[in-house]
Order: C-alpha cells, then sequence, then structure tokens
C-alpha cells in the first residue's frame, strides 16, 4: 500500500511527527495561551483570592496561614487535588481522542474555552467575589484551576519543548542563561540560545500583558473581566 492510499484510509491522521505543526505551533500557541493564563491568574487572585495557575502560590499561602493559626482558605486546599484530577482529564480526553502530538491542540484549546466559559457564568450569575469564600466561589475558582491544567496538560502533550506558559520564575531563569549565553564570545553552555532567548521573551511579555489586561479588566468590567480570558480561549480555538 502507498503512503498516499495509506494517508486517505485513515480515518484519523494525528500527525505525530510533523515538524512542520509543531514548529508552527511553537512559535504562536505558547504566547497567546501565556496572555490567557495572565488574566486568569490576576483575576482569580483579585476577585476570588485564589492562584488559578500557580498551585506554588497557594501552597506557600497554605502554609504560611498554618504557621501563624489563621484558617487556610478551603478554595486553596483543593486547588492541589482539583488540578490533579484534571490533568488526569485532560490525560483521559488524549487517550479517548486517539489523537497525538499537534492534533491534540484543538481539542483541548475547545476544552480551555468551555471550563472559562463556565467560570464567566458562574461570575456573572452568582457574583462570588461579594463571598469570596463561599461555595459559589469555591465552585468557579476550582473550574478556573481546571482550566489551567488543561492548558499546563495541552502544551506537555502537544508541544513539549514550548516554554511554559505560567512558571514565569522558570521562564526567567531561562532567559537570563539565553542571554547570556548568545552574548558570550565563548562556546555556549547550551544549545539554540538564540531561539530560545526569543521564544522565551515572547512568553514573558505575553504572560505580563495578560496580568497588566486582567487587573484593568477587574477594575472596569466587574463580573464581566472574565470574558477576557473567554474570548482570547475562543481566538485560540478558532485559529489552532
Amino acid at each position: 500500500m502507498s503512503r498516499r492510499e495509506s494517508s486517505t484510509l485513515d480515518p484519523c491522521p494525528c500527525r505525530l511527527n510533523d515538524p512542520v505543526d509543531t514548529a508552527r505551533l511553537g512559535r504562536r500557541l505558547p504566547t497567546l495561551l501565556s496572555i490567557i493564563a495572565g488574566m486568569v491568574d490576576v483575576i482569580g487572585f483579585l476577585s476570588l483570592g485564589l492562584f488559578t495557575a500557580h498551585v506554588t502560590g497557594n501552597l506557600v499561602v497554605i502554609a504560611a496561614l498554618l504557621v501563624r493559626g489563621g484558617p487556610p482558605n478551603m478554595a486553596q486546599i483543593l486547588a492541589v487535588p482539583v488540578f490533579i484530577v484534571a490533568v488526569a482529564a485532560v490525560w483521559l480526553i488524549a487517550k479517548a481522542s486517539e489523537r497525538r502530538g499537534p492534533a491534540l491542540v484543538r481539542p483541548l484549546l475547545l476544552v480551555q474555552f468551555l471550563l472559562l466559559a463556565c467560570v464567566l457564568i458562574f461570575r456573572v450569575i452568582n457574583d462570588p467575589a461579594a463571598n469570596p469564600r463561599g461555595l459559589m466561589a469555591g465552585v468557579a475558582g476550582m473550574i478556573a484551576v481546571s482550566a489551567m491544567a488543561c492548558q499546563f496538560a495541552l502544551l506537555r502533550l502537544s508541544v513539549p519543548d514550548a516554554p511554559s506558559t505560567t512558571v514565569m520564575t522558570a521562564n526567567l531563569t531561562n532567559t537570563v542563561l539565553a542571554l547570556l549565553d548568545t552574548l558570550s564570545r565563548a562556546q555556549p553552555l547550551t544549545e539554540g540560545a538564540n531561539e530560545r532567548l526569543k521564544r522565551i521573551l515572547k512568553v514573558l511579555a505575553g504572560f505580563f500583558a495578560g496580568c497588566v489586561a486582567g487587573a484593568v479588566a477587574v477594575s472596569l468590567l466587574g463580573s464581566w473581566a472574565w470574558s477576557l480570558p473567554v474570548a482570547l480561549a475562543a481566538v485560540a480555538v478558532a485559529f489552532y
């Protein structure tokens, strides 16, 4: 059977090792997702008192409150197991879809969009910010955490070489190392420093821009601030 015939008969051409698709996604998608992550993290923190993208931040706050004797926020405690379960759910969706690599991007972006849309609905209808530790606020927070878990898993499964869209400490470290390797006249310590520097700088700038836009949106739009990441998630689904 020829390669063309095999491709024609395959009901799900998953493009497992398509370097063109992977390279294109690696150049553009992480920047857009970093903007979404910055918005979601800031809006979640300001309106729900919860880090939706930075699980580490929730662990730090929980530990500090326990040591000081203050009651920890239940949503922050639940964020860790919810994040784990959400990543596992994304893995199951990927397995059930029988897709691999870049072919996973669109369905997982759609899952993220639906989760963020649910957060917007909860936020507008129930106004969880009026009671940041109430049940509705907790539900909205857990859905937002699930959306960010989906984003993490999406990149690791679809574009594993892409820089993180939320862990800016690692990105900043890699930026400094790549910059020094690029400027150094000696043999660089790592390969591809110049290209890596460009990719990471885009993600850093995107996340910061998302944070600023999210903070402004909370001030100006109130309950509708979540519409910004929802709109960008819809754009991601449309273009990828």
